[in-house]
């Protein structure tokens, strides 16, 4: 089944207390489409880059055979950049700098053979935009976006305009808290559900994540691990993970939705434990389906 990602295409300058990486490729469609693109094939990205972007970057998702026909080059134009220094608490971090180049303009237009995509996620983009997206979009089996307090605070009514057409959010627990103004997240999902999604997914980092349908409320996890070293990109790797899966199993049913959150932990788990995209850019999907009975087997408690 085909998957659309729609967001933002960057470079990231990376620094924790175990290492640095500078020009690093990053950016919310990057991170979804490669975990995605390990469950389903097409993948298709709609960004945008100036003509720094590295071409070794654009030829990586050309190998891992990610369709890149909507990844539009500015010529004379920036690449997004974005630089962050992370705590010991890998929780918090200091963004450095944000230079958005071509990215503050960004318009996205969907080529006509992206229209008829089946499973479609929205990064953490304007509201207006992934509206505009919806719009261009051919009756889709779901969508999925993700959004953040800038937009929360300030685009209220366009938040909640988005939430009306989308099947899925998913955010982290103190967006949810802001977005429900109440602090607790089962609660919170729940008000949230009467907001228009058919579920919510809340994620905590390394304390997992919640998800809250009308008939179920499941919690995952996070998979346990020795070896962090960078959390960039984590929340976007678990919602290409949790749309790869459904969109290779062509299964929306609450039981499946569990089991994509599992492998959505999963990937996301794999994305921490290298720099950037290193986590993720070479799984074998034998790989995938290890880590993911390892996960099962964490959680299960024999009768």
């Amino acid at each position: 089944m085909s998957i659309l990602v729609v967001g933002s295409v960057a470079l990231d300058n990376i620094e924790t207390p175990f290492g640095k990486k500078d020009n690093a490729v990053g950016g919310s469609a990057v991170y979804i489409a490669l975990a995605a693109n390990y469950f389903t094939k097409p993948v298709r990205v709609v960004g945008v880059v100036g003509d720094d972007f590295p071409q070794e970057y654009i030829d990586l998702l050309d190998v891992k055979m990610i369709d890149i026909e909507g990844l539009r080059v500015i010529e004379g134009g920036k690449t997004f950049r974005w630089g962050g220094r992370y705590h010991y608490d890998l929780n918090m971090r200091d963004t450095l700098f944000t230079e958005l180049g071509v990215f503050e303009n960004f318009d996205p237009v969907i080529p006509d053979s992206y229209k008829r995509s089946m499973y479609v996620c929205l990064g953490n983009i304007d509201p207006v935009l992934q509206k505009k997206v919806l719009l261009q979009i051919d009756k889709p089996r779901l969508v999925i976006c993700d959004t953040m307090n800038y937009w929360i605070e300030g685009k209220p009514d366009d938040v909640a305009e988005i939430l009306k057409l989308v099947d899925g959010l998913l955010i982290n627990d103190s967006e949810a808290r802001m977005l429900a103004s109440n602090p607790n997240l089962i609660i919170a999902a729940n008000a949230i559900l009467e907001m228009g999604p058919r579920f919510v997914i809340i994620k905590k980092g390394e304390h997992g994540a919640l998800l809250a349908t009308k008939e179920t409320i499941f919690f995952a996890p996070a998979y346990p691990l020795e070896n962090i070293q960078d959390p960039t990109g984590a929340g976007d790797t678990f919602a290409g993970g949790f749309i790869g899966w459904l969109a290779r199993t062509d299964d929306v049913s609450d039981e499946n939705l569990k089991r994509a959150v599992i492998y959505a932990s999963t990937l996301a788990s794999f994305c921490v434990e290298e720099f950037g995209i290193d986590g993720i850019r070479d799984l074998s999907y034998l790989s995938i389906q290890d880590r993911f009975r390892e996960f099962k087997n964490l959680s299960h408690v024999s009768s």
